[in-house]
């Protein structure tokens, strides 16, 4: 059962510093841990509860004290990043912070850090996506996919997006060239062939995807909803393993927490290359509505936490 408590304000380490939360976001990454799904994973996560409450990831906040080794930020930064137990008034940073742009809300920076450097290494490092390439981002509708969307524009692609029904205008707002409404229209019966697919939906085989791609394509796996014994690991080990019978390429990856990463995604935030969809706001009291939400599946964007 997750509940909000009253614990020790954390002190940040030598290479770390303190941030007072203004804003967190939901991935679900946070709600595996507080579920702990899938249950192959519990010996790491907890066996009867989360190893390191509180929960949350994405932050966004103001920097109020830094440890003494740390030279690149002072007290009164408005930052975003990752930090272990966002979802509170105040967390400790190491290395996964970036200053805020100006013009940009606490909010909208907060929904970035996970979802965001996930969409951006998936393309530009594990898809080596480059200008002019066609790309099929299947699960668009997320917040991976709707910063995929914008990120790939960004990076010169040509995008097509697979989504349900009621998320065909949004992908199509956020830059996407062509939308496929999967329950009405079966992409890999289609006729174009994509030079990188971003599989964040899981939902069809390796034999299926490999039609649709073109012979030296890169397919990058996000995600996947699986079962609740192994989770997303079933498919992701018979895509990679398919792909080892031809010229194709399938490959999974967690995203790098880095600084020069957030940093980029800030600015293409500041430019307004890239918009944060926002489907829900909550307050932190409400922590586990959102992530019952989020356990839902049918998230459209970004959950943020206001604190």
């Amino acid at each position: 059962m997750l509940r909000i408590d009253e614990i020790a304000r954390p002190e940040p380490g030598p290479d770390g510093v303190l941030v007072r939360v203004r804003a967190a976001s939901v991935n679900r990454v946070d709600w595996y841990d507080v579920t702990g799904r899938p249950w192959i994973a519990r010996p790491i996560t907890g066996l009867r509860g989360p190893k390191s409450p509180p929960v949350g990831v994405d932050f966004a906040g103001t920097v109020e004290t830094v440890g003494e080794d740390v030279t690149d930020l002072k007290s009164g930064d408005d930052v975003f990043g990752i930090a272990n137990g966002s979802f509170a008034e105040y967390a400790c940073v190491k290395k996964a912070a970036a200053l805020k742009p100006a013009n940009v809300s606490f909010e909208d920076a907060a929904t970035l850090p996970v979802a965001g450097l996930t969409a951006l290494q998936g393309l530009r490092d594990r898809g080596r996506l480059q200008p002019g390439q066609s790309v099929l981002v299947n699960g668009a509708s997320g917040g991976v996919g709707t910063f995929a969307i914008q990120i790939a524009k960004a990076l010169g692609a040509e995008v097509t997006a697979v989504c349900s029904t009621r998320n065909v205008e949004q992908a199509r707002s956020l830059g996407a060239d062509h939308v496929i409404d999967y329950s009405r229209d079966d992409f890999t019966e289609g006729g174009r062939r994509y030079d990188l697919m971003l599989d964040i939906a899981g939902s069809k085989s390796w034999r299926q995807c490999r039609r649709v791609l073109t012979p030296n394509a890169r397919l990058v796996i996000v995600g996947g909803e699986g079962n609740p014994l192994i989770g997303p690991l079933g498919h992701i080990a018979a895509m990679w393993l398919g792909a080892k019978l031809g010229s194709r390429t399938a490959t999974f990856f967690v995203a790098d927490l880095n600084r020069p990463d957030l940093d980029f995604l800030g600015e293409l935030l500041q430019t307004g290359q890239l918009k944060p969809v926002v489907e829900k706001r909550y307050e932190l009291t409400e922590v586990a509505d959102a992530l019952r939400y989020m356990g839902d599946g049918h998230a459209r964007g970004k959950l943020v936490i206001a604190i």
